[in-house]
């Protein structure tokens, strides 16, 4: 039975389709070039020489610090007051320091460590100074011959605005720089005036007077000398240490040398 005229051409119509949808031939039997993206190369870059790098410059050296910038921070680190540097002659270093009032230490040592709030300096102190000083003298490259470190004694130099604070109603002895009234050496009862100036109060027979003067007036200050059976006594009151200086006559400071005398 012969194909009719709409059975080929519906034949025809499928096969183009069929055709097409593979990407054969068109529909009026033309070939069809598939689809192709077109190739991409990527940029070749010419290879960049390795640079050579410059040495880093080594970091400065630490700062190092100077006799009293380090002794200051080494005692104040451990918990005590520097009262006083000296470098001696051949090579002697010599630290005063002491406690800090209300701060507790510690006495002994491993299961023998008892706590101490007492004031007075012990050898524990010192040893414990010493060998932290020892080491940071050393670290800083800071020589010396001979390292001391020990208490003011009874006889505490005031060198301070917070020594005199601390001190105020106690006996001290003072030596001007210039002489009052005859003489340079003062004692009697610290005690603070209006805005920077101090007071000295002690009798003159039965007549209570009082020293006024300020710190840049004096040349040497310290403690009188209290002495008791549980080492500085800190409670004495102005009438004791007026009393005291009253019969001692206000003798002269031992380093003042005479001045007064000669003054007189």
């Amino acid at each position: 039975m012969g194909e009719s005229g709409f059975d080929r051409k519906a034949k025809g119509a499928g096969s183009a389709r069929r055709e097409s949808a593979a990407g054969g031939t068109r529909a009026g039997g033309r070939p069809v070039k598939p689809a192709s993206r077109p190739l991409v190369r990527p940029a070749i870059r010419p290879a960049t020489p390795l640079q050579p790098q410059a040495d880093a410059e080594p970091a400065p050296p630490p700062a190092r610090m100077g006799w009293q910038e380090a002794i200051n921070a080494t005692v104040a680190g451990l918990g005590y007051e520097l009262v006083d540097v000296e470098r001696a002659q051949r090579g002697l270093l010599r630290i005063t320091i002491d406690r800090i009032p209300g701060r507790v230490y510690t006495v002994g040592r491993g299961l023998n460590a008892v706590p101490d709030a007492g004031e007075a300096v012990t050898v524990e102190d010192c040893e414990a100074v010493t060998r932290q000083l020892q080491y940071v003298l050393e670290v800083e490259g800071l020589d010396y011959a001979r390292l001391e470190v020990s208490s003011p004694g009874l006889d505490r130099p005031l060198k301070r605005e917070a020594d005199y604070l601390r001190f105020a109603g106690q006996a001290v002895r003072i030596a001007l720089k210039t002489p009052f009234e005859g003489r340079k050496a003062w004692e009697g009862v610290l005690s603070q005036g209006e805005g920077e100036a101090w007071n000295l109060t002690f009798k003159n027979g039965k007549t209570e007077q009082v020293l006024g003067f300020t710190l840049q007036e004096v040349r040497e200050a310290r403690l009188v000398p209290v002495v008791d059976f549980k080492g500085r006594k800190t409670g004495v009151t102005p009438a004791e240490g007026a009393d005291k200086a009253a019969a001692e006559a206000a003798p002269d400071i031992e380093n003042d040398r005479g001045d007064s005398r000669d003054q007189g």
